[in-house]
């Protein structure tokens, strides 16, 4: 009869462990200390270092844990009919952004969630070609044009810290005003999916 408590108990450290870390690092960055994270949890250092044996492995399962989050956001809004999914996940997006601010740099880069990104981008592609067929986006919007407005919300997060919470809001009503339907021709090119993967991966160019 211990075992499953012990289970118990080790899920429930692990738990306060990652809100921990999530609260610690979007405050001190993630230069903060794993000290700091497990005084916030409540728990020892051995009992952290049981979890997560170092500290790059707790950021991972953050990253890992907010790719994850914004798949299953992504999944949800293809259940939308309206052509406004895409619409939610960037709200979304901006929300869950804004609850890790101290893991955004590493958003996309974690060798461990390569799978997850690719699905997260299938998913935005469709989503993508759902507004454009309601007339929800313009026509000439490209997936990649989508990742760069990901890249621009993820920005405004990170600069608003400490400042505001809610300042990507204001900026994405303005990128959203932008891409629908009506306004002149763009004279500029996106970018490319080859240039996009030189983005999203700096360590292989």
């Amino acid at each position: 009869m211990t075992a499953p408590t012990l289970r118990r108990d080790a899920a429930e450290n692990r738990r306060r462990l990652l809100e921990a870390a999530a609260y610690v690092f979007a405050e001190q960055g993630l230069d903060a200390s794993v000290e700091d994270i497990a005084t916030r949890a409540g728990v020892g250092m051995g009992t952290l270092y049981r979890r997560f044996p170092t500290k790059e492995a707790l950021i991972s399962e953050l990253v890992r844990q907010l790719i994850t989050d914004l798949v299953a956001v992504a999944r949800e809004a293809l259940d939308v009919t309206d052509g406004t999914g895409l619409e939610q996940v960037l709200h979304r997006t901006g929300e869950i952004n804004a609850s890790h601010r101290g893991c955004l740099t590493r958003l996309w880069r974690d060798e461990d969630t390569v799978a997850l990104s690719d699905e997260f981008r299938s998913l935005i592609a469709e989503l993508l070609d759902r507004a454009q067929a309601h007339n929800r986006i313009r026509s000439d919007v490209t997936s990649s044009d989508i990742d760069v407005v990901f890249w621009g919300l993820r920005g405004v997060v990170e600069m608003t810290r400490g400042v505001t919470d809610a300042g990507w809001r204001r900026h994405l009503d303005v990128v959203l005003a932008g891409l629908r339907p009506g306004a002149g021709d763009l004279d500029s090119a996106p970018l490319t999916e080859s240039e996009i993967e030189r983005i999203r991966n700096p360590d292989k160019r």
